[in-house]
This record gives C-alpha cells, structure tokens and sequence, in this order.
C-alpha cells in the first residue's frame, strides 16, 4: 500500500518524527484558506504516488493568496506521469540550511533490513549511489536484533553528516524512524529531504512510505485504504479472497501456489507469450475458488486466452479437474482456456478433464506444451467477439455440457 506523502507524514508524526504542518484539500479556495491558517509562506505540493513531481511543476512556493490561488489552479488536474492529481498538500515553508537522504527497506538478497543515510539528499539517491558510492552509508540491520543506539551512531559518523547540529537529536530521529518501519509495518520509509533547517532543527520535509497489507489487520489503516484507487481487477480479486496482481499481457494466469504462479509468468514470456496477471488461488482448487478465479480473469478486456495450471500435492488430480469442470458450468467463459495438471492423482485429473475437452478447453501435460498451446491461442485473432467460449450449455440430463460451444 503506497501511501501519499500527507499520509507518510501523517503516519510518521504519529510516531514521533517531526513533520511539517499541513492540509490536504482539493480546490483553490481551499488551498487559500489553508495556507491562511498555516501562515506565509506555503509550499503547495502535487499529491501522486510517483515521483518528478518537481521538474513537473507540481511543487510551487505562494507568498500571498493570489499566489496560492494560482499555484492551485495550475496543479490540480495536472498530469504526472500519467498520474492526475486530484489532491495537494500545503505545507508552512521552512528556510532550509542542509538537506540529507535517510531510507529503510528490506535488502531480499541479504536477508536483512536497509538503512540509507547521506548528506546529498534532495535528489535522485540512485543517481547519487551511481556516481558517488561512498556518498551513501549503508546500514545492514539484523530482522531479530534490530537497529542498537551504537549502530545508530556508527552509521551517522560513516554518513559524515558534518552539517548536523546536534548527533544525538538525528540519532533520535533515526530511531524513531526505524520503529516506523519496524513496528509499523512498513516496506519502504523513506525521507528525502531530512532537512536541517535554519533555527537547527531535524524535519521530515517528504515522506514515502509503502506499508505492507498482509499486516493490516494489525493497524487501523481504513483510512489510507479508502484512497487507494488501485487496480479494479485486483479490487474484484481480493473481495473474492484471491491473491492477484494485475499486469498488461494477454495470457490470464491461474494457478496454485505463488511460485507456480511466478513460474507460470516466466514460462509464458520465455515461449513468446505476456502475461495478463499472476493470479494465485492457494493450496486448492475447489469448484468455488477456480469460479471466483474464471471470473476476475476473464473480466479482464486484455485476456484473450485463460492458462490455468495445477499441481495437485494434498489436493489430489481428480479433486482438481472436478473443480475446474464445476466451475466451468458457473462462469460463462469468452476465452479458450489451456489446462495443465500434474501432481497426485494427475492422470485421474486428466480423463475427467479430457471428456470435456474442445477447440475451447485443451488439456496439455506438462507446463511448457501448455504455454506454447496458450500463447499460441493468444496470438490467434479470430475468436469472436463476446463468443460464449465455455459457458454452460444444457446436456442431455439438464446438467451443463462444459466445453461446448453452442
């Protein structure tokens, strides 16, 4: 969950970091009426989940309310990247004496938490790392022991943050920081500026944060959940208990497990194929959760072939294809569909799913000969349009003929 920087700041004034006072709203005569209260100058900063806001224009400085008036009128409705801006923050100015780059992540490859800590913030920290490794000071900070005050002190004299008034207030501040990320359940906090401002103090003067969702039953975070505007795939996903993310291909994925959902993604693309989605429906492939999983796939305009791939371990083959066949004769299908299924029981599966077999629903053994059949299905354009593909059809005993095309 990528939250705006209001929300980042938010999140981390209520956990002690000092921040900048500010509103969000979204009209002009808002944006007077804030910085009215907060006191000239403002700072009026476009609210997108991307950055270059800056170099965009979406960052101005008001003196007076005509100048807030019109920093408003030219941000709000202005594209970023591709990302309209709806909302933006007013925030008191601060006369700025040094500016400093601090971040917490998670480095994957070496199994432990990230600190960043330079004096050159303000800027690109990539570009920085780039053509000055050693302007960077990187922390690896142990998941079990955490970040120790001496750590904390260690990393500080490394950054040679010269500009700094006072070692143990940044110190403070670093702390407070990595409980934002640690205890708050964050993937990303980043600061960028740290800002030492004239009068000596530390203050966030931007904030990124990315929280991770798997926690959020942990926090009271409703509120940042309401603006999220998201994928509306993976809105219709997740309100199906389904683990998706939405990607721009045409091959509709679905399997069970998120590795064999990641694998499934790559063997597609390494047989000429894009994916539409990753699309993990867990251990089982019950009749209800392979419905739910047709259903948000095939909602998607892009997909013009569905690959569902199966390997049964506790859920056994035949269980599988029972399931795949049921669901079939629930959801009205517009795409051929490619089945593979492996695993315990794999062959049983395979005679279920063979019966029903047709130019809409082809079975293949392995994982590779089913995403060569997938892609291939894809790069076909003569499926027609709003076809009923696989949906149910009555048989001779009023159940549903799956896999016949009326």
């Amino acid at each position: 969950m990528d939250l705006y920087e209001y929300q980042g700041k938010q999140f981390l004034a209520s956990l002690g970091v000092p921040t900048p006072a500010g509103e969000a709203v979204d009209d002009p005569e808002a944006v007077v009426a804030a910085a009215e209260r907060l006191g000239f100058p403002v700072v009026v900063k476009a609210q997108v989940r991307v950055g270059g806001r800056g170099k965009a224009g979406g960052i101005r400085v008001a003196t007076d309310a005509g100048e807030a008036r019109a920093a408003a009128g030219a941000i709000l409705g202005m594209d970023i990247s591709g990302h309209r801006v709806e909302r933006v923050w007013v925030e008191r100015a601060w006369d700025i004496a040094a500016e400093h780059y601090v971040s917490f992540t998670l480095d994957r490859a070496a199994r432990c938490h990230l600190g960043l800590l330079s004096a050159r913030g303000g800027v690109d920290i990539e570009a920085v790392a780039a053509e000055v490794p050693g302007a960077v000071a990187r922390l690896h900070i142990d998941p079990i022991d955490g970040l120790s005050l001496a750590q904390c002190r260690e990393w500080v004299s490394t950054a040679a943050l010269d500009d700094v008034p006072s070692v143990d207030a940044l110190v403070e501040l670093l702390g407070r920081l990595w409980i934002a990320y640690s205890e708050g359940d964050a993937e990303l906090v980043e600061v960028n500026p740290l800002v030492v401002t004239a009068g000596g103090e530390l203050v966030a003067l931007d904030a990124k944060v990315t929280l991770d969702d798997s926690a959020a039953f942990r926090h009271d975070w409703e509120d940042y959940a309401a603006t999220q505007a998201g994928d509306e795939r993976e809105r219709a996903a997740r309100a199906r208990g389904l683990q998706y993310v939405g990607l721009d291909g045409t091959v509709g994925i679905i399997a069970n497990g998120a590795g064999l959902a990641m694998s499934t993604i790559d063997v597609v693309s390494q047989v000429g194929g894009t994916a539409a989605n990753f699309l993990d429906i867990g251990g089982g492939a019950k009749a209800e959760v392979m419905a739910a999983a047709l259903e948000v796939v095939n909602a998607d305009p892009k997909v013009t072939v569905i690959f569902v791939n199966i390997f049964g371990g506790i859920t056994r083959g035949e269980e599988v294809a029972k399931g795949i066949v049921a669901a079939l004769g629930r959801v009205a299908i517009t795409s051929p569909i490619v089945v593979r299924l492996d695993g315990t029981n794999a062959a049983e599966g395979r005679t279920i799913l063979a019966a029903h077999e047709s130019e809409r629903l082809l079975s293949r053994p392995t994982m590779v000969d089913a995403a060569r059949a997938a892609v291939e299905l894809a790069a076909r354009s003569g499926w027609p349009s709003g076809a009923p593909g696989v949906a149910p059809a009555e048989g001779p005993a009023g159940r549903p003929d799956v896999g016949r095309v009326p």
